[in-house]
């Protein structure tokens, strides 16, 4: 198959312009999202070194080789650096114009320019290279990041194999560069894949940076603004899961109820602010005694639920003597010190199944008793 040459480059470098205009209007509209910046950067820079090199067909080798190729280079860098922070790591500047700077270098070396092979050696493997490294990036941060990275690390390295077996099957004489109706068979695929390697990586960051921000949007809405704990929403989805993973594996789950005492005269007594610094103190109580596969959450007011699973009653009725132990140690300052406490009511599922309605509707008469019983205790629910 021969394909004009010309017009692929024209080709290439208007999408590549486009792209790049687009995510640079996405990246405005996102609030300045970094690495929607630095892909439109990537990509405007690969459109401009392009155009660059196609000066070679009107007679001016030399500025298109040494500047075209820099600026191919650069954006290689950059586009490195798309990778890098969306990894939650911090651009490495020396890295981005290391490649464009070693190009410079040799391009002062009389015996790199004179050699077309060469120059097309290394250019191909300091484009293997960035590649290699944005793919990097993104594996070795695979754990903290919470969405699929293997399409972009697989198109990476697709694009890095491809350059190198391009560069293996088509060396030598035949890399000449012909612009009248002739072809050169490495500039042509060369250029056919990197029209499609631009817009699947425009595709896949895209994809990358709406679903990380959909998970963000999820977390806000889940959280309760104030304790920075799970909201009502948040437990009950959680615990409705946790109470199915126990079921199936018939393991006993339990539910603590909690609420603070006395807390509208607390609020009355030393202001709304302290009413808040004791809700935060008390989630933070909350999380800090249970485990990290419980499931806990504000439900209300000064009401707060934990799930705890693969725990019995008497496993649960030490939890939650714990945290009214530790709830009862707490001083918030103020004019003067201030005592909180909180009663809680516990339900197991010996008793009720594996029904987070029920487990909640007993968990609730055991903290009505507890509240009934002088507050600042614990009741376990019972028939």
């Amino acid at each position: 198959m021969t394909l004009h040459l010309p017009t692929l480059l024209l080709l290439d470098i208007s999408v590549l312009i486009l792209l790049g205009l687009l995510l640079l209007y996405v990246w405005s509209r996102s609030g300045g999202e970094a690495v929607l910046g630095f892909l439109a950067a990537t990509l405007l820079l690969a459109a401009l070194g392009t155009a660059v090199l196609s000066l070679r067909s009107w007679g001016w080798v030399g500025l298109a080789v040494v500047l075209g190729n820099l600026l191919l280079k650069l954006a290689g860098g950059v586009g490195w650096t798309v990778m890098r922070v969306f990894a939650g790591r911090r651009p490495c500047w020396p890295g981005v114009v290391a490649g464009a700077l070693l190009w410079g270098g040799l391009c002062l070396w009389p015996p790199f320019m004179v050699s077309l092979p060469l120059r097309v050696t290394i250019g191909t493997l300091l484009v293997v290279a960035y590649a290699c490294l944005g793919a990097w990036e993104l594996w070795r941060a695979r754990d903290r990041l919470e969405v699929a990275i293997l399409p972009t690390v697989a198109l990476l390295l697709m694009h890095a194999l491809f350059c190198i077996g391009l560069l293996l099957a088509d060396g030598g004489p035949a890399l000449e560069w012909i612009w009248n109706e002739q072809t050169s068979g490495f500039m042509t695929w060369r250029l056919l894949e990197a029209l499609l390697f631009a817009i699947g990586l425009a595709f896949v960051t895209l994809a990358m940076v709406h679903e990380r921000a959909a998970l963000r949007y999820r977390a806000v809405a889940n959280r309760d603004p104030l304790t920075d704990i799970g909201n009502r929403r948040a437990f009950m989805e959680g615990a409705q899961a946790r109470l199915a993973a126990c079921a199936v594996a018939g393991r006993p789950a339990a539910l603590l109820l909690c609420d603070l005492d006395h807390f509208k005269r607390l609020n009355d007594s030393h202001g709304h602010a302290m009413g808040d610094a004791a809700l935060v103190a008390f989630g933070r109580v909350l999380v800090r005694s249970v485990r990290q596969h419980d499931v806990c959450g504000r439900i209300g007011g000064e009401e707060f639920a934990c799930l705890l699973a693969e725990a019995d009653a008497a496993v649960a009725a030490q939890v939650a003597e714990r945290v009214r132990r530790e709830c009862s140690e707490l001083a918030l300052q103020a004019a003067e010190p201030v005592s909180v406490s909180v009663s809680i009511g516990l339900a197991a599922s010996e008793q009720a199944g594996y029904d987070l309605a029920v487990l909640l509707a007993q968990a609730d008469r055991a903290l009505y008793r507890a509240k009934a019983g002088g507050r600042d205790r614990v009741e376990l629910y019972r028939d």
